[in-house]
């Protein structure tokens, strides 16, 4: 499941690196740089909207009130105001976070898959499925050929993070940083354990190695 981020921000330095950052994670990025382009790019399929607030034509405020107007979509508002006065009118707006200027990238994206994690489970029960496998992640099941896996947490994120995102390769860091945390102390090789684990208990060749790069779930064709 590849989910789709809307980024409202007229500052394009900014939007290089959520955008190299944020691909790399495995979103999908619909960019506009004032307000009245924000609310034309904003649709059903957006499942989260990173908001500035300074925007040309119509500001972050004005952009959040149409969008809250039809939809609960999680907004996140990124901006260089971080004054109590203007945080309490995002919140006041239903913003998910406000986050200020200079900000942490890191920091941004587990802001931003907490609060899609939340989003998930509120809207009930979720299952994803490739060839003869099947997760119900709400659950927390692994099924394949029909007979339960057991997984421990670890394999069963990196499961996921990987059917979430097939065809895209994961290098060990990245899912380091996904899966253990941006300030975990642990050895990359901890990665190749837990995939050698997980591809046993599957019994079958799922997760490619990708030489010199890292890993990855094919597409089905």
């Amino acid at each position: 499941m590849n989910e789709k981020i809307l980024i409202v921000e007229d500052d394009f330095d900014i939007q290089s690196i959520l955008k190299n950052y944020l691909e790399d994670a495995g979103y999908q990025l619909v960019f506009a740089a004032d307000g009245v382009e924000g609310i034309a790019r904003f649709n059903e399929k957006i499942s989260l909207v990173i908001l500035d607030i300074m925007l040309p034509k119509i500001d972050g405020f004005g952009v959040c009130e149409v969008i809250r107007s039809k939809s609960d979509v999680p907004i996140i508002i990124l901006t260089a105001l971080a004054d109590e006065k203007n945080q309490l009118m995002g919140y006041a707006g239903k913003i998910d976070d406000y986050i200020p200027k200079p900000f942490s990238a890191k920091i941004l994206l587990c802001k931003m898959e907490a609060i899609l994690r939340r989003r998930r489970a509120s809207d009930g029960g979720e299952e994803l499925f490739y060839k003869n496998l099947k997760m119900d992640l709400t659950g927390h099941h692994v099924f394949c050929d029909g007979t339960e896996v057991i997984l421990t947490q670890k394999e069963f994120e990196l499961l996921k993070i990987m059917l979430e995102n097939k065809g895209k390769v994961f290098t060990r860091q990245m899912l380091l940083d996904r899966i253990w945390g941006i300030d975990a102390y642990v050895e990359e090789r901890i990665v190749d354990s837990h995939l050698k684990n997980l591809r046993k208990k599957l019994s079958g060749n799922y997760i490619k190695t990708i030489r010199g790069v890292g890993y990855r779930i094919d597409e089905e064709k």
